[in-house]
This record gives structure tokens, C-alpha cells and sequence, in this order.
């Protein structure tokens, strides 16, 4: 027999997705070099109603110079950063990253193609809040960004 679970649950709205309010607001760094990936993420956004503010840059050095100046805003960011990427790969950016005093604490979602166990455990002793496979198809593609989606609206940030 499954168990019941006898939670108060609000039966007036039907809305399964989370209400980003402005303070709620995420600025979401894709770091990113490959245009389809771009793209996909863009379209997951669309398809899943993610309005956070998405900016996209090729590489680690680009992604730092943009953490680092004027162009996105300080307060509420999170990284989903590709390991494969030219000039600075994903693991060197995040070296440099963790050793910024400024910059350390914020949080980074690898979103990669990488199975390589060693990328993995880089990543992870570099303090990444998770490491994610990209998904095949479209479909699962959308998912895992509706995921992440629930998970920024509920996650408190530094």
C-alpha cells in the first residue's frame, strides 16, 4: 500500500510553475561556444516561459571579463558553463573564477557533453552546484531547463 501524503495544498490556483517575483530574479551567464547549443537553450527558455535575463558569451576569458565589469548586473547570477570551449576551456575558467574574491561564491551549473570522470570530479572540487549531461533530444533538453527552472525559484542565494 503507497503511503498518502496529507499536505495542505492550495486547490484555487492550478499554476505548476514557480512565480519569479523581481527579487527572485536570476541573471543567467550561458558560456557557451557552439551556436546550437545557444540556440537550444534559448528555445527551452522560450518553450518553459524562463524569463531570467540570459546573457551568452564563447569562452572563459569572455565570461570573466563580463562577471568582472559593468555589463551584467552584480546581484543574483548563476553560470551554466560549458567545459569544452576554446581559448579557456570550463575547468580553467572555473580555477580563475573560484580564486576571485569577488567572483567566488558564485554559483555554476556545468551543462556539458562530457562523461569524463576526471571533468567530473574538476568540476565538483571546484565547488560547481551541479554537473548536468546535455540531453539528446530536444524534449529532454526542455526538461532539464524547466528543472532548473523549479530549482532557481526555490533555492535561496548567497
Amino acid at each position: 500500500m503507497a503511503n498518502a501524503c496529507t499536505c495542505d495544498v492550495p486547490t484555487e490556483s492550478t499554476t505548476t510553475e514557480p512565480i519569479v517575483t523581481d527579487e527572485r530574479m536570476l541573471n543567467i551567464l550561458l558560456v557557451e561556444d557552439d551556436d546550437v547549443d545557444v540556440m537550444n537553450v534559448r528555445r527551452a527558455f522560450d518553450k518553459n516561459h524562463i524569463t531570467n535575463p540570459l546573457t551568452v558569451v564563447g569562452d572563459g576569458l569572455e565570461a570573466l571579463k563580463m562577471l568582472r565589469g559593468d555589463d551584467m548586473p552584480k546581484g543574483r547570477r548563476i553560470i551554466l558553463l560549458d567545459l569544452s570551449l576554446p581559448r579557456m576551456n570550463g575547468i580553467e575558467f572555473l580555477r580563475e573564477l573560484r580564486k576571485d574574491p569577488a567572483l567566488a561564491s558564485t554559483p555554476v551549473v556545468v551543462l556539458t557533453t562530457s562523461r569524463d570522470e576526471s571533468d567530473r570530479i574538476d568540476a565538483y572540487q571546484l565547488n560547481v552546484a551541479g554537473y548536468l549531461l546535455k540531453p539528446v533530444t530536444f524534449t529532454a533538453f526542455c526538461d532539464l531547463m524547466a528543472a532548473l527552472n523549479k530549482y532557481w525559484a526555490l533555492v535561496e542565494m548567497p
